[in-house]
């Protein structure tokens, strides 16, 4: 009965070093993306149309819009150039209202608050 203790405790320490050893080195994220909802424009009227129109859907993961700041969303998108953004800006396009909510903007802001979600300033 001691040898068989002995012996299931020897085991178990044996176990118990083998799994001791060097944590995995995990790398940090270079520059981690900040969060949608902190972002938003440094010119203070097109932060203000983006506070009341775009913010609730492109700082929402789940409205299913491309988040603002997130590239990887946006580059097929921006791929299809600002003209057919600006056209289902307008027009909407799937879940997107027309306008997109914003009634006062027009091409040009549309394009600045384009530029500013995607991350692609000439866009």
């Amino acid at each position: 009965m001691i040898v068989s203790t002995l012996r299931a405790l020897c085991l178990t320490v044996l176990l118990m070093l083998t799994a001791c050893g060097e944590p995995s080195q995990q790398k940090a994220p270079s520059t981690p993306m900040p969060a949608a909802s902190t972002l938003k424009p440094a010119d203070a009227a097109l932060a203000s149309l983006y506070e009341q129109s775009c913010k609730a859907c492109h700082a929402n993961p789940a409205s299913g819009a491309p988040q603002a700041g997130d590239r990887a969303a946006w580059q097929p998108r921006v791929a299809q150039g600002m003209g057919t953004l600006i056209d289902h800006t307008v027009n909407g396009y799937k879940g997107m209202p027309p306008l997109g909510s914003c009634m006062d903007c027009g091409e040009d802001e549309f394009a600045a608050l384009i530029a500013f979600m995607s991350g692609e300033p000439g866009t």
